[in-house]
């Protein structure tokens, strides 16, 4: 495990899109093994092995945002549409990844025995991600607006061809700088509020809430791949 995270970690900085798909494709590997290994430890007293576990599963999540940040430098748009994917998996995303929400209501649906003091850490961490997720919407629907704003894109229609190629890559980088932004924060939001969700919960909490996340991942995934072969018979 250690060698996955040396290697995703010190990666070059350019990250092809088959490269990513590798990299992803041995994730993925990765992700049903340590959802074995979460399962199992539901019945272990080892308090120890517990954390090193809960630390490896968190790594692994980590090497998928940093191998993801790399493609975001290549080509940004193709992560609010990524084909790795299944339709059923784009359709649940939040600016490229995972909707917050889901976090609290898998805690809420999943981990056991919360105390008064946890939830109200949860509560306070909730209305948190809220702030944070409206923020990143707003500014979302800014650069979208600012993209299709009516005289900006008529006039782009009908002059397209008398536009300097110059011009026009000008305004793609500005647009391709802007969603790379957004999405960073979108992930370092993510991160972070999963990172104060470990801290609010105890060892056997964090083993039900991360094999929660992992199931519910696992499950989305092959239903969506199911009903995409459906779609195309």
């Amino acid at each position: 495990m250690g060698n996955n995270g040396t290697s995703a970690r010190s990666a070059s900085n350019i990250m092809t899109t088959s490269n990513f798909e590798a990299f992803f494709r041995g994730w993925l590997v990765r992700q049903e093994q340590y959802l074995g290994e979460l399962r199992l430890a539901h019945e272990s007293i080892n308090e120890d092995y517990k954390r090193d576990l809960i630390n490896r599963v968190l790594d692994h999540y980590l090497q998928y945002f940093d191998a993801k940040s790399l493609v975001a430098r290549q080509n940004i748009f193709l992560l609010f549409s990524p084909h790795w994917f299944s339709s059923l998996e784009r359709s649940l995303m939040w600016i490229t990844g995972f909707r917050l929400a889901l976090v609290f209501q898998l805690v809420d649906v999943e981990v056991h025995g919360l105390s008064a003091e946890q939830r109200q850490r949860m509560s306070t961490l909730q209305e948190n991600a809220r702030t944070g997720t409206r923020i990143l919407n707003n500014e979302l629907s800014r650069i979208h607006e600012s993209i299709a704003a009516p005289p900006l894109y008529e006039l782009a229609m009908q002059y397209s061809r008398h536009i300097a190629p110059e011009i026009i890559h000008e305004v793609t980088e500005r647009m391709r700088a802007e969603l790379e932004r957004v999405v960073t924060n979108a992930d370092l939001l993510r991160t972070g509020v999963t990172g104060v969700v470990v801290e609010i919960l105890n060892t056997r909490q964090c083993i039900e809430f991360l094999t929660a996340v992992a199931q519910l991942q696992t499950r989305i995934r092959s239903w969506g791949l199911h009903i995409d072969a459906e779609r195309r018979v």
